[in-house]
């Protein structure tokens, strides 16, 4: 059972990435919990699910690539993290940007909607 979710939770990861390079807040909606919170935007701020989905909403942030380098997956129980390392670019507020960036996600799974992400944080990561 582990392995089933485990293997779903990178799906999530995945349709994540997916939804935010195509800027899809309806996805996201699906896959953000409602208790989200996100820290280290471009600003360094803290953000919830609803300043997310608005961001995405008024294309304040418009994402060009999502380059995955490597993903980790840890399943325990109804619980899971992942561990993403790679490349974003686009703009936030018209302002092109280009960065290597470390995301760890905290993820709860319920049977009725799989997998939503509770919290979140990025960080730059080393040159590669």
């Amino acid at each position: 059972m582990t392995e089933d979710l485990a293997g779903a939770l990178r799906e999530a990861e995945r349709r994540l990435q997916a939804a935010q390079l195509a800027g899809d807040a309806d996805t996201l909606d699906e896959l953000l919990d409602d208790r989200l919170i996100f820290t280290g935007g471009p600003d360094g701020a803290r953000y919830t699910k609803q300043d997310d989905l608005e961001i995405q909403r008024s294309r304040r942030q418009v994402l060009s690539k999502v380059e995955e380098e490597d993903l980790v997956v840890l399943v325990e129980g109804r619980s899971g993290v992942t561990w993403f390392l790679g490349t974003l670019e686009g703009t936030f507020d018209g302002t092109p940007f280009s960065a290597r960036l470390n995301f760890t996600r905290t993820w709860v799974h319920s049977p009725g909607s799989g997998w939503r992400v509770v919290a979140a944080h990025a960080s730059p990561a080393p040159s590669g």
